[in-house]
């Protein structure tokens, strides 16, 4: 111990006043009147540190003033009764902080000690006095309060009583506020300023309010900058409806708790004259209330009560409730699982004040953590966020810190020289540990020393503790156990400890060295005692970590269990957050081998144990880099790196970041970010940052600052203003590699931006930069593009979502028509964005030097390139187009432009169209959605009439399209002599070879009538010399009137390549009469009509090569002649379908198809052709000399219709053949008027034939003169049939095929077939094929046969059968050939046929399935028959593939 200033303690009894001591009580009762003597005196000497610990151990205990009036003595003799009567555990600390903190002398110190600080010692007192708690424990002047105040009858008083006692509470109010927060006294070795200090932190109000959804709601992470909030202003006396709730939300160590105490001292000091009462309430303490209360149990017994009647003072604070202000600090721990009836009795009484139900009126504010926040906060609650200290508020603390100190100018000149401290100093509560640090080391430690010492946050608060402590000497054992008890606190979520929970040494340790706190808690009228808590809960982190690295009670499996990453993202299933975030960075920060020796003198020299448990931290920490991790994460795993100051780990954890980097959503700190830099300082691959919905500090950006690795950085939606837009200029520069810059969703004004553009010239490298959505002025969006010149490599410059004006943007088209490197101006409603094209190496140095002229290559590339302008829905008007052309005739070839969706009207539209010529654009110009009407599409048609490059135009008014499309410029023409020539050349190409143009006309949907045609092809016959013309009149209203006249006007038209009547209303008539436009219209080939649908389409030949694309190769002969001769050779088709065609309609049909040229090509179609409908057809056929083909697909015919066509063949000689197909598909084909009369064939499948039909079927038929083929396969014919099919089948003139296939027909009809064989003389072949082939075919010839084949394939002929077949073999004498392929006969079969058959002489072969041939005179066959049979079972195979011919002599 220190020595004793006044000599040895037996000097105390010789004191004159010593008598007087001893007659006290207290000093009577602890039995030793020398020691009590001297422990007065002692006291005497220092009362304002008496005064200090009186606050600490007695929170609640008033420092009356009217005590100043006593003996120094008695005073102190008056409060070490009040510290006694406390009980041991008060007293016996209170003895060791009088012999830690004073200058006590050995001997004294002994007695203390032994006597007073030991339970034996306290439990000699006399009598039960000591332990009676007397009224002193209460507040000074007020009777103990009453078990409920709220239960009390009311009782009937006067107004001005009432008031009387509600001004004497509020003064009491006051007046205990004051003295709460009296001068506060510093620590052994603390400066004066430790304690006085107060910068306000960074305020910032949120834009939006809260939401609500699913029971939970979130803090608004869009934080505004501009004007700071004071604390005046957290509060706006001007709403006096509805709740008024503020939550202040800031990160651990921001001031929060600091704040609410500030509020109480200035309202105590008379600064907030707008509230008559103040109320301040801790979470932490509230949360040990298990039962409901009322508003005023609240108010009165939980934090001060009234002298008197309860209810009347209650009554006047509910009558003035918009002059009272609730403060709740901590709301972050009270959030607690809700139960099965709802949430407990705080968070019930805190929501129904929030909300009005109780107490209405009432200012509430909270204070929190980000994350999840209770749902019981109203959606319209204000959002104020806390951002710590910037530099000047850095500066501003530091000054007040060391005011009137040599050391000032030393700190404020370490702090500048050292960014990672100052970076730390942007939370409030490391800035006051620093200051600390600094004071302790400044004077021992040469400039520069100091701040090497504190280079991480683990290692600023092992210097506090080594500040802290008494020189030379660090309590080992007290900050071990210390750290034993903050462990625990932090395992089981306790932050409030009582006497019985710490020892009294441990509360002496923490009270001399100011790591605890002490306050009076309240949990009823009468229920108070005093709780202890860590000065700060990372304060409480710190000495856990301590504890874990350097007890030995713990091993280092058990420290690596706390080496975890906490997301910073809130869960729903969370109940409340964790109190050990930082824990991990502290273990991470000790694992340093600067903090080495410091823990191995805690842990009693045992390095050995210290370092194995350093290794263990570092390769988690190493596991973790590797591992795939969130956002908020990734910033833990940063924090928890850079403590450890491990280059190697560093560098690992640098290369292990994905490319892109994103952080969403979560709250992010300037030391965040300058950690998150200090990290990537170890890599050498880029990466991209995105920030995309996290609240960042208006100087967060200067963290960023030499970040060479930083490729992408993008801000999204932070609502950052003019201060980040300073802080990230300066940062800017910095960043060699910097590509793409992203400041989205902010409220930049012209003061940040200025700012912004002064710096983005200095970043060259830069390839894409986005202002979006900043709410940016005119002006400052003039200003960002002035630096495009100034950024060679920029591609996309995005400044959407700006509102802009029309003429800021005619200047923003000016710039993109002048700079070079524009290749797109794209601006949409809220989108502008500039494309651009960077320049070639060449014209990037020519740039580079100002100085040289341009060179003509130069010159060249700038008219090169080619320019797309989207100028959508923005307002312009015709005289903005007047104005938007003059300037482009002065720029580039365009590419594109579009100015759909803006206000032109006929005029604008119709300037635009005629400037189009002169604009050179190369692919489109849009001008939908700008009011044009009929009349003006006649306007724009003749405006675009000669435009050679036009290629398409589209105009629907009904949906509001205009749109031009144009090809490329064509090649100067050519002189005469080169075109004749070439001309003449193309006749030697084949057709297919011809080049040709053409364009299309598109007025779709325009609402155009009959009366409209004539103006529109006089506009549009301008156009028709220019190439082949696609006209589509679509979706309009033309009708049958319009149909007619558009016939008589398409002549005028010239060559058109189509043309599109669809859905124009048309009836059947006017739709049949466009049939004679086959005569009127040489270039019309295709007619295709969808009745139903209303799709008309006339085209011409589908390779466009009936005329020449300029409309002059007609002139000449040779060209003359080759169109002539296609003309004869195309054939010209007229598709009608979905029409209903009556007999009236097909008449009148091919009376117009009868003066058009041939060759024609007519295809039908409907639901049902009647057959009246067919045969009016058929008899229309003479009349169609022309008609090359007839065809009715997919339209239902009767069973007669089969009859009719197969009539056709001998009524029409011109028909050719006949194909029918069940009875849904009917083709007639005809021969030309050049061809000769030929043979002709039938087919009719699937046409469910049956017997019933087989005789008209053949008698129809056989008036035909030659047959070629007839094909009835796919019918209902059957054995009956077919056999009566082949009764008649010699009076049927077929030469070629006969089809009989999948009739369904069996052994009878192959039986019958070979009976049959003699009565057809013209029959060359038949075969037949029983099995899955299911074939029956007769093939005939055009005279008698001589020799006949017959195949019988897969018949299963049984024995009874052999009889007949043998029948029909004998009375066939012209078969010469017979095939049994898997027939069923055996041997013995085969024999027995072969010798029933009675044969002249002659060849005749039969033939079953073998693979080797013999040659058998007819005697012989019996015995070879003899000679198998017997090998039968070793050659049963071989039987079966074996084939036997057989001669007959």
């Amino acid at each position: 111990m220190r020595p004793s200033p006044w000599g040895p303690w037996s000097t105390y009894h010789e004191r004159g006043d010593q008598g007087r001591l001893l007659m006290d009580p207290v000093g009577l009762q602890l039995g030793n009147k020398n020691l009590w003597s001297c422990l007065v005196r002692l006291l005497t000497k220092d009362p304002e540190w008496l005064n200090a610990k009186m606050k600490f151990f007695l929170p609640n205990t008033d420092l009356d003033s009217r005590n100043e009036t006593l003996d120094p003595e008695q005073r102190v003799i008056l409060q070490l009764n009040k510290l006694h009567v406390q009980g041991s555990d008060t007293w016996q600390s209170f003895i060791h902080c009088v012999c830690m903190q004073l200058e006590v002398p050995l001997d004294l110190e002994v007695l203390l000690l032994s006597t007073f600080g030991c339970d034996d010692g306290f439990t000699s007192q006399l009598g039960a006095e000591g332990k009676r708690q007397p009224e002193s424990q209460l507040h000074h002047g007020l009777k103990r309060p009453h078990q409920s105040c709220g239960s009390s009858p009311r009782r009937k008083q006067c107004k001005k009583q009432q008031l009387e006692l509600a001004k004497k509470y509020l003064q009491l109010l006051r007046t205990s506020a004051q003295q709460r927060y009296r001068s506060r006294i510093p620590g052994s070795g603390q400066p004066h300023a430790f304690h006085q200090v107060y910068v306000p932190p960074i305020l910032r109000r949120a834009t939006a309010s809260l939401d609500t959804p699913e029971g939970a709601i979130m803090g608004d992470l869009k934080v505004e900058d501009g004007t700071d909030v004071s604390i005046s202003d957290l509060f706006n006396t001007r709403v006096n409806k509805g709740p008024r709730v503020t939550v202040l939300l800031g990160k651990a160590g921001m001031g929060k708790t600091t704040l609410a105490h500030r509020l109480c001292q200035k309202w105590a000091e008379g600064h907030l004259d707008c509230f008559q009462a103040l109320f301040l309430f801790e979470f932490r303490q509230l949360n040990l209330i298990t039962r409901f209360l009322t508003p005023s149990e609240l108010l009165f017994d939980l934090y001060l009560s009234p002298e008197s009647d309860h209810d009347a003072v209650f009554q006047y604070l509910e009558k003035n409730a918009d002059q009272v202000l609730l403060i709740f600090d901590g709301l972050d721990e009270a959030l607690q699982p809700m139960g099965p009836d709802g949430p407990g009795p705080v968070l019930t009484l805190f929501s129904d004040l929030c909300h009005g139900t109780l107490l209405p009126g009432c200012r509430v504010m909270a204070t929190s953590r980000p994350g999840k926040l209770p749902a019981c906060l109203p959606a319209e609650a204000a959002m104020v966020h806390m951002l710590g200290f910037d530099g000047p508020r850095v500066e501003e603390y530091v000054n007040h810190f060391f005011s009137a100190q040599p050391s000032r100018e030393g700190a404020l000149v370490e702090l500048q020289t050292n960014g990672r401290l100052r970076s730390l100093c942007a939370v409030p509560a490391l800035c006051q540990v620093a200051c600390l640090c600094l004071h302790h080391l400044l004077p021992d430690h040469a400039p520069g020393q100091s701040v090497a010492l504190l280079p991480t946050r683990t290692q600023l608060y092992m210097q506090m503790v080594l500040a802290l402590s008494p020189p030379g000497h660090l309590p080992t054992t007290s900050l071990l156990d210390l750290g034993e008890v903050a462990l625990r606190g932090l395992e089981t979520g306790k932050v409030i400890f009582y006497a019985k929970d710490i020892t009294p040494p441990l509360i002496a340790f923490g009270a001399t060295h100011s790591l605890l706190t002490s306050f009076c808690i309240r949990t009823g009228p009468g229920h108070q005692q005093t709780g202890y808590a860590f000065t700060h809960l990372s304060l409480q982190e710190f000495l856990a970590a301590l504890h874990l690295m350097a007890s030995p009670k713990v091993n280092k499996d058990t420290l690596t269990q706390y080496v975890t990453l906490h997301s910073r993202w809130v869960q729903r299933t969370k109940a409340r957050l964790c109190l050990s975030d930082h824990l991990p960075t502290f273990l991470a920060g000790l694992a340093s081998c600067t903090c080495r020796p410091f823990l191995s003198h805690l842990a009693q020299d045992n390095e050995d144990c210290v370092g194995a448990k350093q290794a263990a931290v570092v390769q988690v920490l190493k596991k973790l880099a590797t591992r795939k991790l969130t956002g908020p994460k990734v910033v833990e795993l940063c924090h928890c790196v850079d403590e450890t100051q491990e280059p190697e780990l560093a560098s690992l954890t640098a290369q292990s970041l994905p490319y892109q980097l994103p952080f969403h959503n979560f709250p992010l700190t300037c030391t965040d970010l300058a950690t998150l830099t200090n990290i990537l300082e170890h890599r050498e691959a880029p990466i991209h940052l995105d920030f995309d919905g996290c609240p960042l500090e208006p100087h967060c950006p200067e963290a960023l600052v030499g970040c060479g690795q930083i490729e992408n950085l993008s801000f999204k939606s932070r609502k950052c203003g003019d201060a980040f837009a300073e802080a990230l200029s300066k940062s800017l520069p910095t960043m060699g590699r910097l590509q793409m810059l992203g400041l989205a969703g902010s409220k930049i004004t012209a003061r940040g931006i200025s700012h912004l553009v002064k710096a983005l010239p200095l970043c060259p490298q830069l390839e894409e930069v986005s202002f979006r959505d900043n709410q940016l002025s005119d002006q400052v969006v003039l200003n960002i593009v002035e630096v495009l010149p100034h950024l060679p490599r920029l591609r996309k410059l995005d400044l959407s979502s700006n509102s802009i004006c029309v003429s800021t943007l005619l200047c923003l088209a000016r710039v993109a028509v002048t700079c070079p490197t524009v290749r797109t101006l794209q601006a949409r409603e809220a989108d502008l964005i500039f494309l651009l094209s960077p320049p070639t190496e060449k014209t990037a140095e020519l740039q580079r030097a100002p100085d040289l002229q341009e060179s003509d290559g130069q010159r060249k590339g700038a008219q090169s390139r080619s320019l797309t302008l989207r100028l959508q829905k923005c307002q312009l008007q015709v005289h903005d187009v007047e104005a938007l052309i003059a300037l482009l005739q002065e720029g580039p070839h365009l590419e594109e432009v579009d100015l759909s969706g803006n206000q032109l009207e006929d005029e604008g539209c119709r300037l635009m169209a005629e400037a189009a010529s002169q604009l050179h654009i190369a692919r489109k110009l849009d001008l939908s959605d700008n009011g044009l009407s009929v009349a003006g599409v006649h306007c724009v048609l003749r405006a675009v009439s000669a435009c050679w490059t036009l290629a398409e135009l589209h105009i629907s008014l009904q949906h509001k399209t205009v749109v031009f499309m144009f090809a490329q410029e064509p090649e100067e023409q050519k002189g005469p002599q080169e075109r004749t020539a070439f001309l003449d050349s193309l006749m030697l190409q084949m057709p297919s070879k011809l080049p040709l143009s053409s364009r299309r006309m598109r007025l779709t949907h325009c609402g155009l009538q009959a009366k409209h045609l004539e103006q529109l092809c006089k506009a549009l016959g301008g156009s028709c010399h220019l190439g082949h013309l696609h006209l589509d009149f679509s979706g309009n209203a033309l009708g049958d009137e319009g149909a007619a006249q558009l016939a008589q006007l398409l002549p005028g038209l010239g060559a058109l390549q189509s043309l599109n009547l669809s859905e124009n209303g048309l009836s059947l008539d006017a739709v049949l009469g466009l049939a004679q436009c086959f005569s009127t219209l040489q270039w019309l080939f295709h007619l295709d009509i969808s009745f139903e649908s209303q799709h008309i389409l006339l085209r011409g030949d589908k390779t466009g090569r009936d005329t020449w694309a300029t409309g002059s190769l007609p002139d000449f002969p040779a060209a003359a002649e080759f169109l002539g001769f296609r003309q004869r050779c195309i054939p010209r088709s007229l598709c009608l379908s979905e029409c209903p065609l009556e007999p009236p309609s097909l008449t009148r049909l091919c009376a117009t198809l009868k003066d058009c040229p041939g060759p024609l090509e007519l295809q039908l179609s409907c639901e049902f052709l009647s057959d009246q409908s067919l045969e009016t057809l058929l008899d229309c056929l003479p009349q169609l000399p022309q008609l090359s083909l007839l065809q009715l697909s997919q339209t239902g015919l009767s069973l007669k219709s089969p009859f009719l066509l197969a009539n056709t063949l001998s009524l029409c000689p011109r028909v050719k053949k006949v194909d029918l197909r069940s009875l849904h598909h009917a083709t007639l084909h005809f021969r030309s008027n050049e061809e000769e009369e030929g043979v002709c064939c039938g087919r009719f499948t699937g046409c469910s034939l049956s017997q019933e039909h087989v005789e008209s079927l053949c008698w129809l038929l056989s008036k035909c003169k030659d047959l070629s083929q007839v094909d009835l396969s796919a019918n209902l014919l059957g054995d009956s049939g077919l056999r009566c099919l082949l009764e008649c089948l010699p009076q049927v003139p077929i030469s070629g095929l006969l089809d009989l296939s999948h009739n369904s027909v069996s052994q009878e009809s192959a039986l019958y077939l070979v009976e049959t064989l003699p009565s057809c003389p013209r029959v060359r072949e038949a075969s037949v094929n029983l099995g899955s082939e299911q074939s029956f075919r007769i093939h005939f010839s055009g005279e008698d046969q001589a020799g006949k084949t017959l195949r019988l394939s897969e018949c299963s002929f049984r024995p009874e059968h052999v009889s007949r077949l043998a029948t029909g073999l004998s009375q066939s004498l012209q078969l010469t050939e017979l095939t049994l392929t898997q027939c069923c006969l055996g041997w013995k079969q085969l024999a027995i046929l072969l010798s029933l058959v009675g044969r002249p002489a002659g060849l005749f072969s039969l033939r079953d399935s073998t693979r080797h041939t013999e040659k058998l005179s007819f005697p012989r066959l019996e015995a070879c028959a003899l000679g198998f049979k017997k090998r039968k079972k070793e050659r049963k195979k071989v039987l079966e593939d074996t084939e036997l011919r057989t001669k007959i002599n």
